[in-house]
């Protein structure tokens, strides 16, 4: 098993499957685990890439009792990873709020970022803004955040429910869920932090290729968030599957796997 030490003597837990220099890293969604990644990393191993995974602070096999869980704590643990593997052209895929993670990320790596990859991605802003009329509201996301601290057992199973739109297997849901309930409660600070984040500046200034994939049924991300990533950088290639929700890697996954490879290969030419 492999770890990141990050402050405090915490841990960071990540894997680190294939070799070479044409590397992705893949950046789950809030409150989840590398494992949602289990159906795209096969097919990139396959193609020739070197993937890397990570548990965000807080999830999955990482440690528990991190003080800060926030997105740019975590994106700073996406570039401490990168720099200790020693990935000199890396492409980043994030999905959900992982996005957000990326494009912070992104922006810190500078040229040793080759592309940038939005599953779903719940940036540039998770909410709608005065100019920004995409996403939900901030009373809805106070309202996810109170029924979670309520009930977070039965909120969480039925999130598990609603992250595909597509018709998945009972054992598919029941898998999500068991992955969400082994996350912190503290986690739901990232989530939180969603409500104030603004990334349309730091999106225009990344000088790299952009993909972003959208759910065109997505019921946890805003379709039109996704969509707008191509308003604020030119070099944006909008991705859609029209029948998914929030796991076009689960519903559409040859599909989504086929086009995730053509971009890497055109990031990471070999």
């Amino acid at each position: 098993m492999a770890y990141l030490e990050r402050e405090n003597g915490h841990r960071v837990y990540y894997e680190d499957n294939g070799s070479g220099d044409r590397a992705l890293l893949l950046i789950h969604g809030w409150g989840m685990g590398m494992r949602l990644w289990d159906y795209t990393v096969p097919d990139l191993l396959g193609a020739g890439f070197r993937v890397v995974c990570l548990d965000h602070r807080g999830c999955g096999q990482s440690d528990k009792d991190f003080d800060d869980m926030g997105i740019n704590a975590i994106a700073g643990d996406v570039v401490a990873l990168v720099q200790q593997l020693g990935l000199n052209s890396v492409v980043l895929n994030g999905w959900s709020l992982g996005g957000a993670v990326a494009v912070e990320a992104a922006a810190a790596l500078g040229g040793s970022c080759s592309g940038l990859v939005l599953t779903c991605g719940a940036t540039p802003a998770y909410l709608q803004k005065p100019d920004f009329p995409h996403g939900g509201t901030d009373e809805a996301l106070a309202g996810t955040l109170e029924a979670m601290a309520a009930d977070r057992v039965n909120f969480l199973r039925a999130l598990s429910e609603g992250v595909c739109a597509t018709e998945v297997s009972e054992a598919t849901v029941q898998w999500m869920w068991q992955i969400f309930m082994d996350a912190s409660p503290q986690a739901a600070q990232a989530l939180g932090e969603l409500g104030p984040l603004d990334q349309r500046a730091t999106l225009s200034a990344l000088n790299l290729p952009i993909l972003s994939f959208v759910g065109g049924q997505d019921a946890v991300v805003d379709p039109a968030v996704c969509r707008s990533v191509g308003d604020y950088n030119p070099n944006t290639r909008i991705v859609e599957f029209d029948h998914a929700g929030h796991a076009p890697f689960i519903e559409a996954r040859e599909a989504y796997n086929a086009e995730l490879i053509n971009f890497a290969n055109e990031c990471l030419p070999g």
